[in-house]
C-alpha cells in the first residue's frame, strides 16, 4: 500500500503535475476480498459551498444502513479535468463520517477514463486505499460505439488505444453510464457491481441516494431516515 496525503490548496498547473504522478500507483485489477459494503459518494454546489454525501448500502442486496453529508467551502476553481480536486475534500469528509468503512467505493465520477487517468474515483479510492469505482452520466474523454438497447449492453471507451471505461446500458433504451476502475478493481467487477446495483433505475442505488442526498430536500432526508429503521428492524446490527 502506497501512503498517499498531499495538500489541496495547489495550482491548477501543479494539480496536473500531482494529478500525473499518483496515477501510477491506481491498482487496475480487483481485490480478491468479499463485497459485503458498498458507499455511493456525490458532491454538488451552491453559492460557493460544496455538499457531500456518503450512503452505505449493504451488497448485494442494496439495503441502506447508513449515510453522511458535509458542507464545505469550495477553495478550487472550476477546471475541466481537475474537478477531484475541487470535489475532493468534500467527497473525503463524508466516506470518513461513515461509521463503517465500506468494502467499496462508487463515485458520480470518472477513474481511468479520465485525460491524465485520475479523475475523482480514482483520487479518493488512492488516498483511502479503498476499492472504488467511477460511474458517470456524460463522458469526460475517449470514444465508443454505441452500446446495444438492452439492459447490460455495453460497449468499450478508448482513448489513444487504450480500453479506459466501457459505456454501460443500464436500463432498456435509455442513455448508458460510462463505468471506469477507480482503484483495487478491474473493468469487469466494475460493470458488474453497476449493473446489479442499477435494476430500477438508469444511475446505480448508492450513487442516485447520494445525489439526492447533496440537495438537502427535508422530503428525501425524511424517506432516507425512514428507510434506515426499516432496514435495522430486518438487521439488526
Amino acid at each position: 500500500m502506497t501512503e498517499v496525503q498531499h495538500r489541496w490548496d495547489l495550482t491548477p498547473a501543479d494539480a496536473i503535475i500531482l494529478q500525473h504522478q499518483l496515477a501510477q500507483f491506481v491498482v487496475q485489477s480487483a481485490s480478491a476480498d468479499t463485497v459485503r459494503t458498498i458507499a455511493g459518494v456525490d458532491v454538488s454546489y451552491r453559492d460557493g459551498m460544496a455538499y457531500a454525501a456518503a450512503v452505505l448500502f449493504s451488497y448485494p442486496e442494496l439495503q441502506l444502513l447508513e449515510y453522511a453529508r458535509v458542507k464545505r467551502r469550495v477553495r478550487f476553481p472550476y477546471v475541466p479535468g481537475l474537478l477531484s480536486f475541487r470535489e475532493g475534500p468534500a467527497a473525503l469528509d463524508a466516506v470518513q463520517k461513515l461509521r463503517v468503512i465500506p468494502d467499496l467505493l462508487m463515485f458520480d465520477g470518472h477513474g481511468l477514463a479520465h485525460p491524465r487517468r485520475f479523475g475523482l474515483a480514482s483520487h479518493i479510492g488512492l488516498i483511502l486505499d479503498i476499492p472504488s469505482i467511477g460511474c458517470a452520466k456524460t463522458r469526460l474523454c475517449g470514444t465508443y460505439a454505441e452500446p446495444g438497447v438492452q439492459r447490460g449492453d455495453y460497449s468499450y471507451l478508448v482513448d489513444r488505444d487504450e480500453t479506459i471505461g466501457a459505456v454501460v446500458r443500464t436500463r432498456a433504451s435509455v442513455k448508458p453510464v460510462f463505468v471506469s476502475i477507480g482503484h483495487r478493481v478491474d473493468l469487469g467487477m466494475s460493470v458488474a457491481v453497476v449493473l446489479k446495483c442499477s435494476d430500477r433505475n438508469r444511475l446505480p442505488e448508492p450513487t442516485r441516494w447520494a445525489d439526492c442526498l447533496t440537495k438537502e430536500s427535508a422530503i428525501l432526508i425524511r424517506e432516507a431516515i425512514r428507510r434506515l429503521k426499516a432496514s435495522r428492524v430486518a438487521d439488526p446490527r
